[in-house]
């Protein structure tokens, strides 16, 4: 059983060190909490396919101190990735590149390329620079959760989902709830234009306005393998449905400008697309708790942040279909 620890300085560096020892820490990130291993290590980087029993086929994200490790991790580098992360690192982006003789076939799923991410969480910054300083050079980190399940926003979450599969050398480190909530933005660069393949707090139209170009929309036609884009991703127990009328004892999520319909369980309440993206996790996780059978959720509009967090509930709603 791992140890859930208050992130002071010490107990931070303290789990730099452990990671360098082919430890498991799980950190808080901006967006969601994540399960970390030395990405040089093949033996710790299995951990975490084990632990999250996520087919090794699957790519990790490799978070890095600052832009000054992308080459060491890739190559061929694009000026525009170049351009994205001055602009938008350290934050909720991740950059897909070709990669160099560093990023191997076990933290890249097999594939010529590597996902990278500068995270902005403070306790994510200080974690990853005092591994720098025991000559660590990255951390491999999906999210700390069972493999295609809800994601984990607070320490919690990842006790309940993960602690039967982490040992006492383990580490959770707890600092309350994760500011953005959901996932990060993927980013592929390794074309001669981005293609963004997974939406987040970084928008499409953010990412226009930083390079003064217009973005395709993505088809879903790519080679590239990366996380968060399995039909079966970030779904509950319960079914969810996005259109209809809940019955009693359904659990309901809304805008708080909609009123719960008669007899429903109010599990959320956001004032708008950022906090519904803040909040949707967790509100997935109470109606479980709760045993809900179904969840009705009516989706915030498609602007900004929105049409990350419709991401997400397309694929939970598509799983609903086939239950």
């Amino acid at each position: 059983m791992p140890k859930i620890y208050k992130c002071t300085g010490s107990v931070i560096r303290k789990s730099a060190s452990a990671l360098k020892t082919g430890c498991l820490v799980v950190f808080p990130t901006e967006t969601v909490y994540g399960l970390g291993a030395d990405a040089t290590n093949k033996h710790a980087v299995a951990r975490i396919y084990e632990v999250k029993k996520r087919p090794y086929s699957h790519p990790l994200i490799v978070h890095i101190s600052s832009s000054s490790f992308l080459e060491i991790w890739a190559r061929k580098i694009p000026d525009y990735a170049l351009k994205l992360a001055t602009d938008f690192w350290p934050g909720p982006m991740t950059l897909i590149l070709q990669r160099s003789s560093l990023a191997k076939d076990f933290v890249t799923g097999g594939q010529n390329s590597i996902a990278l991410r500068v995270p902005s969480h403070h306790i994510a910054q200080k974690l990853l620079n005092d591994f720098n300083e025991f000559e660590g050079l990255g951390i491999a980190a999906p999210s700390a959760n069972m493999f295609g399940k809800v994601s984990p926003t607070n320490a919690t979450h990842v006790l309940n989902d993960l602690s039967h599969n982490l040992n006492s050398q383990d580490i959770i480190l707890n600092s309350g709830s994760s500011q953005v909530g959901i996932e990060s933005t993927i980013i592929d660069c390794t074309k001669f234009l981005p293609y963004v393949l997974r939406p987040g707090f970084i928008t499409k139209e953010m990412i226009e306005s930083s390079l003064s170009i217009k973005l395709k929309d993505f088809t879903g036609n790519t080679k590239v393998r990366t996380s968060g884009v399995f039909p079966s991703h970030y779904a509950p127990i319960a079914r969810v449905f996005l259109s209809g009328m809940p019955k009693k004892g359904d659990g309901f999520i809304a805008l708080k400008s909609i009123k719960t319909p008669l007899g429903a369980y109010r599990l959320a309440s956001p004032k708008n697309e950022i906090e519904f993206a803040k909040v949707l996790y967790k509100s997935l996780r109470l109606g479980d708790d709760k045993k809900l059978p179904n969840i009705y959720i009516v989706p915030p509009s498609n602007n900004g942040i929105g049409r990350a967090v419709n991401d997400r509930l397309s694929k939970i709603a598509n799983i609903a279909k086939v239950i």
